[in-house]
């Protein structure tokens, strides 16, 4: 079965900036968009740096302090807010460099990118580095708004007729809040862990009640080489 890819979730209409745009338009932006930040792109399409409300915070931190820089011995994060607090336009205010992810990565990779990187989005870029759309952590959490009966649906058709190969009635398949459970008898306990296994990996799916049963143990190698 194949994952759901970056570009069935993402959002494609992307509202940007320029390097050039004024601090002003970057703050109407972020407010009229209701959304927290956005890419800044070149002439060419390619993200060159993120504008977020954090980098436009500062503005307002420093607002009628020194304006003598922050001195070596502070702190870098110190420095760079002070430099934000100083800008004009996006190019000096953006962070980079830009944490991107293309538009066949599997959702599953994109959400681990996200936890490790510790960021609430991706930008999409396609083969020539090109904006293509971006990737929030709200994009991901739509999949589990799918249906109960769309998610049973699929484990009766993806999982157990076409991989599995099972009778329709082989499997009793309940969906309750997302959270599957798999009731009934297979033959052999592989097709019973496939079968959980498969099932926890569709999207939507919270979790899985592994209710099914087996006649004989073909995953015991004692068992196999006894007959």
């Amino acid at each position: 079965m194949r994952e759901l890819t970056v570009a069935s979730l993402m959002t494609r209409e992307v509202v940007t900036a320029e390097p050039t745009t004024p601090f002003k338009d970057l703050v109407a932006r972020l407010t009229e968009g209701a959304f927290s930040a956005l890419p800044v792109v070149d002439a060419d399409g390619r993200p060159v740096g993120v504008v977020s409300e954090a980098d436009l915070i500062p503005k307002e931190e420093y607002r009628g302090g020194t304006e003598d820089a922050p001195s070596l011995f502070a702190g870098r994060d110190t420095r760079h807010r002070w430099q934000q607090a100083h800008g004009t336009t996006a190019a000096d205010v953006m962070s980079s460099p830009v944490i991107t992810a293309g538009p066949d990565e599997a959702a599953s990779a994109a959400a681990h990118r996200l936890a490790v990187e510790g960021v609430r989005r991706l930008f999409v870029v396609d083969a020539d580095g090109r904006l293509a759309g971006v990737l929030s952590r709200r994009d991901l959490l739509r999949v589990f708004l799918r249906t109960d009966a769309q998610i049973e649906r699929q484990v009766a058709t993806q999982v157990l007729q076409r991989t599995l190969w099972l009778e329709p009635t082989a499997v009793d398949v309940a969906v309750a809040d997302g959270v599957v459970t798999l009731t009934g008898r297979l033959e052999r306990r592989s097709e019973a862990e496939i079968a959980v296994r498969l099932t926890r990996s569709l999207p939507g799916v919270v979790a899985v009640v592994d209710e099914l049963t087996h006649s004989w143990d073909d995953t015991d190698a004692g068992y196999r080489v006894g007959g």
